[in-house]
């Protein structure tokens, strides 16, 4: 959410903003709030003068009485009790105005990265640099779903008598490698000096406002029936309304977390779930990096943290490439964003497996986060990246480890995590 002193002295560049993100319809908000804004303000002065001018009265009525001019203590009394009545109009006409600009300040996005580039759609996202050399095998590599079978590793039919389409059962060496997968990448965020955090899996609707813009939530959230609470999409919303309401001391900064959650989404929209595999699924598991720290270091947070998750798939031995995120791709939150591909040997091309993302300080603005230091209070910036999500990465470190024989080498650094066992072999 953009600061509304920003917006009171910036409006142009905010409407510019919202033309470079193809919103257009949101245009006429920005005039819209102004008005609203300069109506409480005259409201909140107007309140300020009454409550002076009380204080005051009050005052001259003390002394009137003492001198004993009881009539013109009374007039002053009857004064006191009209600016009162006003004062109370005035309290509820400040809510009501509030409510309104703060309903419109929840949609206008927040300002872009100069560097993001200008485009409507993710079709016009921009590749940054491929790591890893992207190997198309001299056998056909067969699809996920095959994989996972002939290893005895994969039921979707029993998940759908039990939970509908969108879920699955892991079983055997699928199962193994799948947790040895998360587990890894806790270890290895850990290494990287984060701190290693399990969140409540259920937030409340503040919490959920907070984070994340209300179009977003609709598409993706579970609501618990007769709760006010939500199931997370991804721990990203637990970690970072862990600090709802809080001032956070500047020398504590950065706060560097890596959370372990189970993540549930509706996956609303032309997607739709996938049928036979597990490439888009309503419950999957997730390491997570979130990162809280000063507005100037936002960025250096930045790009360590999508450097962190390409350094983890290429432990894997899987390809990646980064993805810039262009202005009409960009959540209305975000400030700038990347995703990261993991290369696909069946496909020939590039699929999405995590995404790393600066939003400012819009979250911290909604959930009221500040940092205190020598130059006094104010809002922290926040940062969250996928290490890993999965079965997405398992996805991908078995079309890039599968061999012609249908078994399929478990990278090295998941060895450790396997009883020490270098290969799944299908089963006969």
């Amino acid at each position: 959410m953009i600061d509304m002193k920003f917006l009171r002295e910036n409006p142009e560049l905010v409407k510019e903003n919202i033309k470079k993100k193809f919103q257009d319809e949101k245009l006429t908000l920005v005039d819209e709030v102004i008005a609203l804004d300069l109506e409480n303000r005259k409201a909140k002065q107007e309140g300020d003068d009454l409550r002076a001018a009380r204080n005051k009265i009050s005052k001259e009525i003390g002394a009137l009485m003492g001198q004993g001019r009881r009539e013109e203590a009374e007039a002053k009394k009857a004064e006191v009790a009209a600016g009162a009545r006003r004062l109370a109009e005035l309290e509820v006409l400040e809510n009501q105005l509030q409510e309104k600009i703060t309903k419109i300040m929840m949609v206008i996005p927040n300002i872009i990265d100069p560097s993001v580039p200008i485009g409507k759609d993710d079709t016009q996202n921009v590749e940054l640099e491929k790591f890893g050399d992207p190997v198309v095998p001299d056998f056909e590599v067969p699809y996920h779903a095959d994989i996972l079978n002939s290893i005895q590793g994969l039921d979707k039919d029993a998940a759908g008598r039990t939970s509908g389409n969108g879920f699955y059962y892991l079983m055997g060496d699928a199962a193994r490698i799948h947790s040895a997968m998360i587990s890894y990448a806790r270890d290895f965020m850990i290494d990287k000096g984060f701190t290693y955090c399990i969140p409540p899996f259920m937030i409340r609707s503040s919490v959920v406002n907070g984070v994340m813009s209300f179009a977003e939530m609709e598409a993706m959230m579970y609501k618990i029936e007769d709760e006010d609470l939500y199931l997370i999409g991804t721990s990203e919303h637990s970690m970072i309304g862990k600090f709802k309401g809080q001032i956070v001391e500047e020398q504590n900064l950065p706060i560097t977390m890596t959370s372990y959650s189970p993540c549930f989404r509706k996956e609303v929209g032309s997607h739709g779930i996938e049928e036979r595999g597990v490439y888009r699924v309503h419950q999957f598991e997730k390491q997570e990096m979130v990162v809280l720290c000063k507005p100037e270091d936002s960025m250096d947070w930045y790009n360590k943290m999508w450097s962190y998750t390409v350094e983890f798939f290429r432990s894997l031995d899987v390809p990646v490439r980064t993805l810039e995120c262009c202005s009409g791709d960009l959540a209305d939150l975000k400030v700038k964003s990347c995703d990261v591909e993991a290369w696909s040997p069946r496909q020939k091309k590039y699929f999405e497996i995590g995404s790393c993302s600066t939003l400012g300080d819009a979250q911290a603005r909604r959930l009221g986060i500040r940092t205190r230091g020598e130059k006094g209070t104010y809002f922290v910036h926040t940062l969250n990246n996928t290490v890993l999500a999965t079965p997405r990465g398992l996805i991908a470190v078995l079309e890039n480890n599968i061999q012609e024989d249908g078994s399929i080498l478990i990278p090295k650094a998941l060895q450790p995590y396997m009883g020490g066992k270098e290969k799944i072999v299908p089963a006969k």
